[in-house]
């Protein structure tokens, strides 16, 4: 895109002016940053940077009202491509003062709030190519603010429709900003409609002022035909919290980054994922903890299957910076190849400058265990099935911490299903 282009998109829009600054400055800028630094995976030469960001739709958006679902009082935004299509909070949340919209109304209608944490805390558009590339390009997102001291019962859900009928980015942006004392569950779920070939750039980025819990579930199911950069970040205040659990069941090749800056003293951060690889896939991710409060705590809990000849990388990387007395740091990765053809690689890294922390982690990159399919076995499950329900338990630990039920049949469904069709 042109500069005149972006400033006709951000006319459009109706965006802030230091909104299209921001625009503007990386579109200038974000070719000459450096690559992210996901150790152990090739992915230099893949196309993460699409620049048709605003494409015309016909008869899918029509279709896509087959995503409206839900009751009223269920607080839930679906998005189809860039275009929203559902948006609803139940009135005691709005009463509250909970913000709960699409990014750019949000910038409409809180410029200064979204100006506030848009990339200036959690993550920076200069950090590498693909973030500056997302500072200029981003197309999509939601905002979600929780004032102080407001608890959230019920689960918030955000459902993203890839529409790749046509040929579009997915450039979203998702921030969550979690004010002093308060709680929230946040779920959100991506899926491909169509076989166009697209990039996306996914960028969530979650900030707790002190106190505040928010736990942030995720199921990407991206398409076969997505390659994709997904970032997930914390950053984390005083004696907040933020417990992730995230599935990465995508079928295209994938670069994923999850990162928690345990900034204030007594922080806690733990990170649960899952992955699946098929096929001829690629996908190397990142998982990295740092502690710079005091008495800070960062897990890491990290699964993985393999199938086919796909390649699957874990790097877990915890790091205590100089001064976080009394950190802890701990991480656990493992791989479980279901073939002699598959890639595994389970690299963790500890980088610890302070005396007085605890730190470890667990690495290992194996086979189905022999005597948990004997004991299946012996009492006549098929081979077949023995082997899911190993499996299973060995995702387990993410698929029970996702907290709608919902989802997490879903999530049973898809691995499933990967199985059933690396069998066949």
């Amino acid at each position: 895109m042109s500069e005149i282009e972006v400033r006709m998109l951000s006319a459009f829009k109706e965006e802030p002016t230091w909104m299209n600054n921001l625009r503007l400055a990386n579109l200038s800028t974000y070719e000459t940053l450096p690559q992210p630094d996901i150790e152990k995976v090739n992915f230099h030469r893949w196309n993460l940077t699409d620049d048709v960001i605003n494409a015309e739709y016909g008869e899918e958006l029509i279709n896509s009202q087959q995503y409206q679902y839900g009751s009223g009082d269920v607080a839930k935004i679906v998005q189809y491509g860039k275009e929203t299509i559902m948006e609803q909070l139940p009135q005691e949340l709005i009463e509250a003062g909970v913000i709960f919209t699409d990014i750019f109304t949000a910038l409409q209608d809180y410029p200064e709030l979204v100006e506030k944490y848009y990339m200036t805390k959690a993550i920076k558009p200069d950090e590498n190519k693909l973030t500056g590339y997302h500072a200029a390009y981003m197309n999509s997102g939601v905002f979600l603010y929780i004032p102080k001291n407001v608890v959230i019962e019920e689960p918030l859900e955000a459902l993203f429709v890839q529409n790749s009928f046509v040929k579009e980015a997915m450039n979203k942006h998702i921030l969550i900003v979690a004010e002093p004392n308060s709680s929230v569950t946040y779920v959100e779920k991506y899926i491909t409609e169509g076989t166009e070939k697209n990039s996306a750039n996914i960028v969530v980025e979650v900030v707790t002022r002190p106190g505040a819990q928010v736990k942030f579930s995720a199921v990407d199911n991206l398409g076969v035909n997505t390659t994709a950069f997904i970032s997930r970040r914390g950053h984390l205040e005083r004696d907040s919290v933020i417990e992730w659990a995230i599935g990465i069941m995508n079928d295209g090749n994938i670069i994923a980054d999850f990162d928690s800056d345990l900034i204030g003293d007594g922080s806690n951060s733990v990170i649960k994922a899952v992955a699946i690889s098929t096929e001829r896939q690629i996908q190397g991710i990142n998982t990295r903890v740092t502690n710079y409060g005091n008495h800070s705590v960062g897990h890491i809990l990290q699964h993985g299957v393999i199938l086919d000849r796909a390649t699957l990388t874990f790097n877990g990387i915890g790091h205590i910076i100089k001064g976080a007395k009394g950190a802890d740091a701990q991480q656990e990765s493992r791989v479980l190849m279901l073939s002699e053809s598959a890639r595994g690689d389970a690299n963790p890294i500890l980088l610890i400058d302070e005396n007085e922390v605890t730190a470890g982690h667990a690495a290992s990159v194996g086979r189905v265990d022999p005597e948990q399919m004997f004991y299946l076995l012996s009492r006549g499950i098929e081979k077949e099935e023995a082997e899911r329900l190993v499996i299973r338990g060995f995702l387990g630990a993410v698929i029970t911490a996702i907290p709608l039920k919902e989802i997490r049949d879903e999530l049973v469904e898809m691995i499933d299903k990967k199985l059933t069709r690396a069998e066949n």
